[in-house]
């Protein structure tokens, strides 16, 4: 309220000393009592400093500039980035492919193991070794793969089945981590990618400098800027890609330890069978 009545007061002045200071042309007696011989002389427009107006622009053209490169979609920021942003494009696309292809393997592979084993054992135990064949060959994954490799040895005893269940289990272990050596080199080459980019847009920034006579912030403005959305970029790929790596890490060892109940459970089973052949 007393900003509002002091701005009142300042435009309501100047009428006030302009009407004082009106010259009277006309008497009471109709009269004219004072000649004025002077042209009259219009009112002077007030003049617009050209500076003083570039001056209140530029703050708002730097703000509207400044608030479209802070609304900046992927599309400007990948451009922005520089050329370092493709391989790292390149290696988010291979990680997510590496990632899908093995959530779905581990997706078909997933089985309840004591389930399985107690509809295993159940054929074991009655003597039909040809059933729990063709359960292991309509189950898919590592478990009935191992199992099904030992009770195709079994005609040759029990060292032989250990010995088939170990070559079975080594060949799934390889299909197991087929890929992630894949997703732990995007995770580690995407940052340094990022790093590398880095360095480039300094580097480019400070030639911009070197070159120029006239220091300006917008010289360096670009460098950075490109530094920064790199560097930025190589961690937004490395960290779900990493994440993802130990997620299936986590998934290979449930696996492993599934196989290794397995066929432990496989061989007790047959080495009863035997022991029953034999009484």
């Amino acid at each position: 309220m007393h900003k509002i009545l002091l701005v009142l007061l300042l435009i309501m002045a100047p009428l006030a000393v302009a009407q004082n200071e009106e010259p009277e042309a006309i008497d009471t007696t109709g009269v004219v009592t004072e000649a004025v011989d002077e042209e009259v002389v219009p009112a002077e427009e007030p003049t617009v400093d050209a500076e003083a107006v570039d001056a209140s622009e530029t703050p708002v053209a730097e703000e509207v500039e400044r608030s479209q490169s802070a609304s900046m979609d992927l599309k400007d920021l990948f451009i922005a980035g520089g050329a370092f942003m493709w391989p790292i494009l390149i290696a988010l696309i291979i990680g997510i492919a590496v990632s899908v292809e093995r959530f779905i393997a581990f997706s078909k592979a997933k089985l309840d193991v004591n389930k399985f084993l107690d509809q295993l054992g159940g054929y074991v135990r009655k003597g039909d070794l040809s059933g729990a064949e063709s359960l292991c060959d309509r189950t898919r994954g590592p478990v009935s793969a191992i199992l099904r490799a030992g009770l195709s040895r079994r005609d040759k005893g029990l060292v032989d089945v250990e010995k088939a269940i170990e070559s079975a289990g080594s060949i799934e272990m390889a299909h197991l981590e087929k890929g992630l050596v894949v997703l732990a080199s995007v995770s580690s080459i995407a940052p340094m990618l990022g790093f590398l980019g880095t360095v480039s847009g300094m580097i480019r920034a400070f030639g911009e400098i070197a070159a120029a006579k006239n220091v300006d912030a917008s010289l360096v403005a670009g460098g950075i800027q490109e530094a920064l959305i790199t560097t930025a970029s190589g961690l937004v790929v490395a960290i779900p890609i990493q994440m993802a790596n130990n997620y299936f890490i986590a998934k290979v060892g449930r696996f492993i330890t599934d196989m290794e109940e397995a066929s432990v459970f496989l061989v007790d089973q047959l080495a009863d069978m035997e022991n029953l052949k034999q009484l």
